[in-house]
């Protein structure tokens, strides 16, 4: 148990965020507003539609999930940039022609997507 020391810092920061994160709800329930607000803003929404409201065959654009989808898509290619761009210096060749690897599936899957129109707003 001599490398208990160590965690020690981890420890206070792990309770500072729990007390002040249970700090910020005590507060937000002692101080808040009291009202729960009116019907249409307490209702489901999803793109300006209450879907409670539609007849059962009703079909709904999938648009929305498709442009989410996309979003997903390139925010994964993000979320991998930073850590290979940390580590470049480590990895080296390997890791450049891994990531140029990596680049071209999505810069395929971008193409792919612009050719068929998904990337197309229609009014």
């Amino acid at each position: 148990m001599e490398n208990s020391s160590e965690y020690i810092g981890l420890l206070v920061a792990f309770l500072i965020s729990v007390s002040l994160a249970g700090f910020i709800l005590l507060l937000n329930k002692l101080l808040g507003p009291k009202n729960k607000g009116s019907e249409a803003k307490s209702g489901p929404y999803e793109c300006g539609v209450n879907p409670l409201e539609l007849p059962a065959k009703t079909r709904l654009s999938v648009k929305f999930y498709l442009l989410a989808m996309l979003f997903i898509l390139f925010d994964v290619e993000i979320v991998w940039l930073f850590p290979w761009a940390v580590v470049l210096k480590s990895i080296r060749w390997p890791g450049l022609i891994e990531m140029f690897a990596f680049m071209a599936v999505l810069v395929l899957g971008f193409a792919y997507a612009w050719r068929k129109g998904a990337l197309e707003w229609e009014k």
